[in-house]
């Protein structure tokens, strides 16, 4: 997983570019102006809000322990605002996949498609 941090009025360009891979975090830091994007990714736990992380008739906060992608979307988003940063997720490398658009292909012509590049 990619993620891409950037100031809200220069959306265009980041300022670090943070990656999960293997079970790992790594954030590369690209404006040096920003001291403190080095905490961003620091390995303690998060507080999120978010329904779908609760048992069926719970309510309020939970707490994410570093080390899973769950982790670290929320340690970004939660952690970014602060910066007064934004995050966009991006993804690394699109293989396959349905395409809604050539949905007038037949199957033999998708097959074709998706094994010549």
């Amino acid at each position: 997983m990619r993620a891409e941090l950037y100031r809200p009025d220069a959306p265009e360009t980041p300022v670090a570019v943070a990656t999960w891979s293997d079970g790992r975090a790594a954030l590369e830091v690209l404006d040096a102006s920003i001291p403190e994007l080095g905490s961003l990714l620091k390995a303690i736990p998060v507080v999120v809000d978010d329904p779908s992380l609760r048992r069926p008739g719970t309510s309020g906060a939970s707490l994410l322990e570093p080390g899973s992608s769950e982790w670290f979307r929320a340690a970004l988003l939660e952690r970014s605002e602060s910066l007064g940063l934004k995050v966009r997720f991006v993804a690394e490398e699109i293989i396959g996949g349905w395409d809604p658009a050539a949905a007038y292909r037949t199957f033999d012509e998708e097959i074709e498609r998706l094994t010549s590049s």
